[in-house]
This record gives structure tokens, C-alpha cells and sequence, in this order.
């Protein structure tokens, strides 16, 4: 993610902090600030936010580890003032390993919470306004135990795309198949949105910001899970372009612009004799017409590092791999050499002829 700070690596996952996390702690800041409490007691509220965070981090890790023994890679987990994402590269479909991942999570806060509770004494005698107005050397454990409780209950809401809605569509899904399990779970998210979205507009507007966050979270996925079922079965092959317009490295700037200009493509394959080179986009054609590099060749402006898809592929996969990449233009092999080309413009048109012919 962009704008972020790696803070370290656990497992070989990236752990970011996305520079708005800076405008939460200055807000506590601010906050403290209004009440008149003096330096020691900003940084402990300060420290508070961060030791939050800190448990943030070990639940996104209970999903990440628990994926990873499924085969699973994560990349990152970036932590936002709203919270921490973990940017696993896909979620499992056999409904027993999501439920396992999806729980993970959560289970960490549940022992950090039973740890907490276990150290601690038992409170006696203490106003309970007294106690949550503002945090203190006595009451800071006290209060890291009732937010890993509040993590717990409001992950286990079930609607996408908190961990309660992954957990009620591996549970459906047992029974009614993926796509329909994450039709139910969604549209149960989305009508718990428009709650929070109501109730938000009573009482807390911050609840109108959670129930977008979940509408749309679960429209996204329920849309994404569809739109895989199309393509389960198909090949690369079947959704790849083979009328495509490619470049010779020796090829200018100018004769580049030319191809640009005379037909639709946006983007480049550099191949010669049916091998791939490099890639090309036209904003690095721009930027070589900025810097008067119109006879320089194309060798020396594309991208030497790409990634191939071959033509055996799985389109879903491809797919998903476009989705997260956001890369503008696959190169397609057949026995090593340039067959065709694939972009997310053209698997969706194929999705839409499928939804097309099956309705």
C-alpha cells in the first residue's frame, strides 16, 4: 500500500503502518490536549492506542499464520486508523480451511483476553463512568481486556467483510456451495449495514462509516465469488486476445507513439521472434516524449520484468491475480512463445457473455 512504513516482518509477512495511523495518535493527542491532562497522561493514552494496535497485529497474524499452513501466502498486513488488513493472496474454497482462517483471528483476541483477565484482580467498588473516562496506570490492562472483547463481538457480526461473515459463509457453504452461501451471507451483511447506517444516523455518525464499510465489503465479494464461478473450468486461452498489436525492442519512441495513435491499445507486449521482452504502457511512452527521447528505442524505456501467463491456466486465476496486481496487460505463452495477450477488460466481457448465456 502506498504511503505506508514497514515496521518489520513476522514470518516473512510485511508489517505497514499506512501514514494516517500518524492523524489517530495526533487526535488522542488533541483530545488529551482539550482536557487539560499533562504530558504523562497523553502518551499513556497514546501508548493505549498503540498497545491496541499491537493486538490488532497478533489477530491479523492469527489469520496469516493459520493460512499459511494451508499454502496460502501473505503479503502484507497494514495497519489503518480503522484498523489492520491482511492482504492474503486468495481465500481458500473448501469451507473447512476459511472457517479455520476466519476464526484465527478472532481466537487471538479471545486468549489475549483470557490472559488479561487471568492476571489481573477483579474489580471492586469502581464507578464505571470513573473507569472508562480516561485511561490510567491503573485501569490501562483493565481497558486492553474489554477492547480484545469488543474486537471479538464485532468481528463476529456475520456480514462480509468482517471475520463473522467469512465464518457464516464456510458454515453455509458446507450444505449450499460457495456462490450460494456467499450470496446469503452478503446479502445479510448488507441489510445489517443499513441498520448500522439508521442507527448511525440517531445516535453515532461513526456507525454510518462502519455500515458503508460493510455494504460494500460484502457486495464486493459476493460479486467477486460470481464472477470466479464463471470462470471455474475455463482456461487462459479461452479469455486471451490473440488480435493485439506488439513491439520490436528496436522499435522507437516515435513508432511507438504511431501504433498508439492509429489503434486502441493502451499497452505493449515487446517481443522479438515470438519471445517476450518487456512490456510497455503509454504512460512511460509520455514520460519518454517529456524527456525528447523520441528515437530512442523501446529496449532501453519498457519493462524488462513481467509477469506470463501460459495458455493451460487456469482463467480464474489469472483473474484474481489481475485483480491484485492491478496490472494493465498480460503476455499469454504457448511452449515459451507469445500466443496472446490478457487483461481484466477482457475476462470481464468473457464473465459477461457467460452470464449472458446462462440466464
Amino acid at each position: 500500500m502506498k504511503w505506508s512504513l514497514t515496521l518489520g516482518r513476522v514470518a516473512g509477512i510485511k508489517i505497514l503502518v499506512h501514514w494516517t495511523f500518524v492523524l489517530l495518535l495526533g487526535w488522542v493527542a488533541f483530545r488529551e490536549a482539550q482536557r487539560g491532562s499533562d504530558l504523562n497522561t497523553t502518551l499513556l493514552a497514546m501508548g493505549f492506542v498503540l498497545a491496541v494496535f499491537f493486538c490488532v497485529v497478533l489477530h491479523e497474524l492469527g489469520h496469516s499464520l493459520t493460512a499459511q499452513r494451508f499454502g496460502i501466502n501473505t503479503k502484507t498486513i497494514t495497519l489503518l486508523p480503522i484498523g489492520g488488513v491482511a492482504s492474503l493472496e486468495r481465500m481458500p474454497e473448501k469451507p473447512r480451511k476459511e472457517l479455520l482462517i476466519a476464526i484465527a483471528g478472532p481466537a487471538v483476541n479471545v486468549v489475549i483476553a483470557l490472559i488479561l483477565w487471568l492476571l489481573l484482580p477483579s474489580l471492586q467498588n469502581v464507578p464505571e463512568e470513573e473507569f472508562f473516562v480516561q485511561i490510567t496506570p491503573a485501569n490501562f490492562l483493565y481497558l486492553l481486556l474489554f477492547v480484545n472483547v469488543v474486537l471479538v463481538l464485532f468481528n463476529a457480526i456475520p456480514a462480509f467483510p468482517m471475520d463473522g461473515g467469512r465464518v457464516l459463509r464456510a458454515l453455509l457453504a458446507f450444505k449450499l456451495g460457495r456462490v450460494r452461501a456467499t450470496q446469503i451471507a452478503a446479502n445479510l451483511g448488507q441489510l445489517l449495514a443499513i441498520g448500522f447506517v439508521f442507527v448511525g444516523f440517531l445516535y453515532n455518525p461513526f456507525l454510518i462509516l462502519i455500515g458503508a464499510f460493510v455494504f460494500f465489503g460484502a457486495y464486493s465479494e459476493n460479486i467477486l465469488v460470481q464472477h470466479l464461478d464463471y470462470l471455474r473450468g475455463h482456461s487462459v486461452r479461452e479469455g486471451m486476445m490473440t488480435n493485439f498489436v506488439t513491439l520490436n525492442p528496436t522499435d522507437t519512441v516515435r513508432d511507438a507513439l504511431n501504433k498508439l495513435l492509429m489503434g486502441s491499445e493502451h499497452e505493449f507486449i515487446v517481443e522479438e521472434e515470438g519471445q517476450v521482452v518487456g512490456t510497455l504502457t503509454r504512460s512511460q511512452l509520455i514520460q519518454a516524449v517529456k524527456e525528447e527521447q523520441m528515437e530512442t528505442p523501446v529496449a532501453h524505456i519498457m519493462s524488462g520484468e513481467f509477469t506470463a501467463f501460459n495458455v493451460q491456466d487456469k482463467l480464474s486465476e489469472a483473474y484474481t491475480e489481475l485483480q491484485k496486481t492491478k496490472a494493465p496487460l498480460y503476455p499469454v505463452l504457448e511452449n515459451g512463445k507469445l500466443a496472446g495477450v490478457i487483461n481484466t477488460d477482457n475476462i470481464n466481457e468473457f464473465i459477461m457473455i457467460k452470464s449472458a448465456l446462462t440466464h
